[in-house]
């Protein structure tokens, strides 16, 4: 199971978290600062995956995007890979080769393409053309949603 997953840039800015098990605010900083400096600390040609306390940390640079994810012990860190994988591509279709950009000014749409692929830190869907159906079919209700609040 996925215990969190962190997006964050080349300068260390944090552009997206989801976090699967309850921690406090205090820990979270003190887990995302760690791992941030730790990664932007390692040499391109290092491997994606480290030990960090009693998890795998799994991460991935995607052009100016950090990519980072915690699993437990025992989970697949190459199934955690393509997890990401999956999900860079999920934002690459949507956003028309995403970049960071797209991420600080769509947030809500980067985490609802996440809440299509995990829920509750574990895989729901692996087909990319379903959750992208889902994700049309989210953007047609929204823009009745907003026809709706003009016609008042």
């Amino acid at each position: 199971m996925m215990q969190f997953l962190l997006l964050f840039s080349r300068q260390g800015k944090l552009r997206l978290q989801k976090w699967y098990v309850p921690h406090t605010d205090k820990i979270k900083k003190k887990i995302t600062r760690e791992l941030i400096s730790t990664i932007l600390s390692r040499k391109p040609k290092m491997c994606s995956f480290l030990e960090y306390k009693e998890s795998n940390i799994v991460y991935k640079r995607y052009a100016s995007l950090y990519f980072c994810c915690a699993v437990e012990q025992e989970d697949n860190v190459l199934l955690t890979l393509e997890i990401i994988h999956r999900y860079v591509e999920l934002l690459d279709k949507y956003f028309g080769s995403v970049c960071e950009l797209d991420i600080i000014f769509n947030f809500e749409k980067a985490y609802f393409i996440l809440d299509e692929l995990l829920v509750g830190g574990e895989i729901q869907e692996t087909s990319k053309k379903d959750v992208l159906k889902a994700i049309a079919a989210q953007d047609i209700l929204t823009e009745v949603g907003n026809d709706e609040n003009y016609d008042i």
